[in-house]
């Protein structure tokens, strides 16, 4: 009895210590996390002022509006293209890259390094950079004049303004799945490559059914923080086309910002972002029920 009373003391004096060790974090995530979160989910049911005393409660009209606003679902429509176009490049662009840097040769780590630099690079800068290169009277289309070709109108082309953007986010996502690939890479064991060598497997077998399978968990991760990247994606459109031209670029995040900041219609512009937060929740959801299955 003594026994089991003195383990009781001593798992009562844990407890106590565990949750002093942890209520710095907790006190953090409920402050810029949990709470925003919820103040979020009661703002998408009202309307009025972002005081206490302008807020009305209005149920399920914001939402009710939003899905039945044709530009909501086109912006949603631009977020999917923008999504899966970026999450392409950036991930089978590095997985290649990663294999050929992964191997001994001279220059090995500048290339690594040079690849890297634009996830260190100001976003911000980097479209104004690609504002000025695509400008009707920029250099991409002084290069195609001397070619003897026509210029592209690229900011203003409901065609081409989106794969500029593209561009930028792929160009900017690069580098930081280049050093994830990189890292998976080392986990696999070289005896494995070794052995596949013995039985007369080629470079294609090799990567096929050895690398690919080895970074299983690293290519899951990276489509999920490219995809994550590129839902919350605002400078881009912010800095190059302000959503335009005829709203053909216009994402979720700058859609929200225009209902909050420019009209001013904060309920509103607080259920489409919880629907953003329902969208970047599924990834999370898939991506622990992937490593789950594994």
């Amino acid at each position: 009895m003594d026994r089991s009373n003195a383990i009781s003391r001593i798992l009562d004096r844990d407890s106590v210590a565990a949750w002093l060790f942890i209520s710095p974090a907790l006190l953090l995530l409920s402050v810029f996390l949990f709470y925003p979160i919820t103040y979020l989910l009661y703002l998408s049911f009202t309307a009025g002022s972002f005081t206490v005393s302008g807020i009305q409660w209005i149920g399920w009209r914001n939402y009710i509006r939003l899905f039945t606003d044709a530009d909501f679902w086109q912006v949603i429509g631009n977020t999917a293209y923008f999504t899966i176009a970026t999450v392409i490049p950036t991930i089978v662009i590095p997985l290649g890259l990663a294999v050929l840097l992964n191997r001994s040769f001279a220059l090995r780590g500048c290339l690594r390094a040079a690849y890297f630099i634009p996830s260190n690079t100001a976003l911000v800068a980097v479209g104004l950079a690609l504002r000025w290169l695509f400008h009707t009277d920029g250099p991409i289309n002084n290069v195609l004049l001397q070619w003897g070709l026509e210029p592209v109108s690229w900011l203003s082309s409901t065609f081409w303004a989106m794969p500029v953007l593209i561009l930028l986010s792929s160009w900017k996502q690069l580098g930081f799945n280049l050093v994830v690939f990189l890292a998976g890479l080392q986990v696999i064991p070289q005896s494995y490559y070794e052995a596949a060598e013995l039985d007369g497997a080629n470079d294609w077998a090799k990567f096929w059914y050895i690398t690919i399978p080895g970074l299983k968990p690293t290519l899951v991760f990276a489509v999920l923080t490219t995809g994550i990247f590129t839902l919350r994606s605002f400078e881009q459109v912010y800095i190059i086309t302000g959503g335009g031209p005829l709203n053909s670029t216009n994402l979720l995040v700058y859609y929200i910002y225009e209902q909050a900041f420019s009209r001013f219609e904060f309920g509103y512009a607080a259920a489409a972002a919880t629907i953003l937060l329902m969208i970047a929740s599924m990834f999370v959801y898939f991506y622990l029920r992937i490593l789950n299955e594994r």
